[in-house]
């Protein structure tokens, strides 16, 4: 039994469609969310709007929601999240803009989608890798937002807004600040993310959100997914043939099984791990997180004494990809900041040379995980809350993973 909560707004009823599968109906819509939550009445749904049911989606997509179900591709929020928060734990929402591409309505062509992101945000993070590492920079345009999010309530009673200031903003610490990869919005003009979500009546205010400039429509808000088709469908999106042989795969069928249980327990202990150690208001909470994170990282560690790559994988899987944006962040912001100060990754000397291996062995990763990138991340992270000072260390942070190793060889080579 699926389990599926819907985004009922105009804009995603007016693409439902209805499918079989088996002998369970299922509702797929753009902006179906399918993690576990509220069942949604298939049949109230089906008379309330059957005027608009469009037959016109194939039964790929009620295989891809279920995939996102079982795989962990979506990355899903527990059933009992409305008791965890009221405990003090930290639940993440669910994403509610969940198209693929690659179907009749969004097919992969290059120069057609385009990305809103932050740089300090590590979902985004992981997206802004994989177009990185798959060439995909100059097929998908992309717009940046202001590290440091809104503290003042807008019109609608909304706080904590992504931002687009190119020119930068005064900042809480009372410095005036601007980052050179900071963008203005390039789609509709606008000056927060949420003015977007609102254009299509979705309540949401996240990044990465991924639209689609032919169809004008949004596609995807889901990271976990947004990497997965950037990865399938890398040549297709470059404008290659169908025929190019991929320069990157990120999921090798070979590697799937153990790229799904990997994806699965680095999301929930690490990945979103972090931020149940890091803003839960129970100490309780705080100390399972804590434990849980540094037992996986010492998975990890085991892991990596294994092989290069964290899935045993001959090149960069997705699963390295996942993981990369919380390592990049715990010396020097989530040790301090979300507590996590059981050990630097040091402790974990296999960790440490697959970084280094990420840095110096994967194309693109310096490029788009440098210290301006850093930058954004402890402006983010510091620069909101608490005494909103941003801290100058920790010094040779990102550059001691490549300056390291660039070491090491020159002393390998001199012996």
């Amino acid at each position: 039994k699926l389990r599926i909560e819907a985004a009922p707004t105009r804009h995603h009823r007016e693409r439902a469609t209805i499918v079989r599968v088996k002998a369970t109906r299922v509702v797929v819509a753009v902006g179906v969310v399918c993690v576990p939550g509220r069942l949604l009445n298939a049949a109230a749904f089906v008379a309330k709007h059957r005027g608009r049911v469009a037959f016109r989606r194939n039964v790929r997509m009620a295989s891809d929601a279920a995939s996102a179900l079982s795989k962990g591709t979506a990355d899903a929020v527990p059933a009992n999240a409305a008791a965890l928060a009221a405990q003090g734990a930290f639940v993440r929402p669910a994403s509610k803009v969940r198209s693929w591409i690659e179907n009749e309505e969004y097919p992969a062509e290059p120069g057609r989608y385009h990305l809103w992101v932050a740089f300090n945000c590590p979902w985004c993070h992981r997206v802004v890798l994989a177009r990185a590492l798959l060439g995909l920079e100059a097929s998908i345009t992309m717009d940046v937002a202001f590290p440091t999010r809104t503290s003042e309530k807008d019109a609608k009673g909304r706080d904590g807004l992504w931002t687009f200031r190119p020119d930068g903003m005064d900042v809480p610490n009372g410095q005036r600040l601007a980052f050179p990869e900071c963008t203005a919005e390039s789609i509709f003009g606008f000056s927060t993310v949420a003015e977007i979500y609102d254009k299509y009546d979705v309540p949401q205010k996240s990044v990465p959100l991924l639209f689609d400039k032919k169809t004008q429509t949004l596609v995807n808000n889901e990271s976990a997914e947004i990497l997965r088709m950037f990865g399938e469908h890398a040549a297709a999106l470059r404008g290659e043939s169908s025929g190019t042989e991929k320069t990157l795969d990120l999921y090798p069928a070979s590697h799937r099984a153990a790229i799904d249980e990997i994806n699965a327990w680095v999301y929930h202990d690490i990945n979103n791990g972090s931020y149940k150690a890091g803003f839960t208001t129970s100490q309780a909470h705080y100390e399972e997180a804590y434990a849980t994170y540094f037992a996986a990282l010492a998975k990890c560690d085991a892991l990596l004494a294994k092989s290069t790559f964290l899935a045993a994988t001959e090149t960069v899987s997705e699963a390295d990809v996942r993981l990369f944006p919380t390592l990049f962040r715990h010396d020097p912001v989530y040790y301090s900041r979300f507590k996590l100060c059981q050990s630097f990754l040091t402790a974990y000397p296999n960790v440490w040379r697959w970084m280094r291996t990420m840095y110096t062995q994967v194309p693109g990763v310096k490029t788009s995980s440098g210290a301006s990138y850093l930058a954004h991340c402890k402006q983010g992270y510091f620069g909101r809350s608490g005494s909103t000072t941003v801290p100058v260390g920790p010094p040779r942070y990102p550059e001691c993973y490549w300056e390291d190793e660039a070491a090491e060889a020159s002393t390998t080579k001199s012996a």
